[in-house]
């Protein structure tokens, strides 16, 4: 799990530094290479891994205890619609930077 975040932290700081990268140097670069479908898709993977832990251990604690399983799954729905409205976020801003 913490070598998972390392490699995606890792690659996150590579695609903002690959900008800086080409405004250092003094020729124009031939090709650029857009990097942001990769930046969302990045972006749908992290959300797509949140919520199904989410629900991982939403399904759990209803298995564990039944008889308060209306609590939980409101409070698993309230934290997926927070999950999505930043991943929406985020997706709209790797899209339009």
């Amino acid at each position: 799990m913490k070598l998972i975040k390392s490699a995606m932290f890792a690659f996150a700081l590579l695609l903002m530094s690959e900008g800086a990268a080409h405004a250092q140097t003094a020729e124009p670069a031939a090709t650029v290479v857009n990097l942001n479908p990769i930046g969302a898709g990045i972006v749908i993977v992290g959300a797509a891994f949140g919520i199904g832990m989410l629900a991982k251990a939403a399904v759990e604690s209803m298995a564990r205890q039944p008889e308060i399983a209306g609590n939980i799954q409101t409070a698993m729905i309230i934290a997926a619609a927070l999950i999505e409205g930043v991943t929406f976020f985020a997706l709209l801003l790797q899209l339009l930077v």
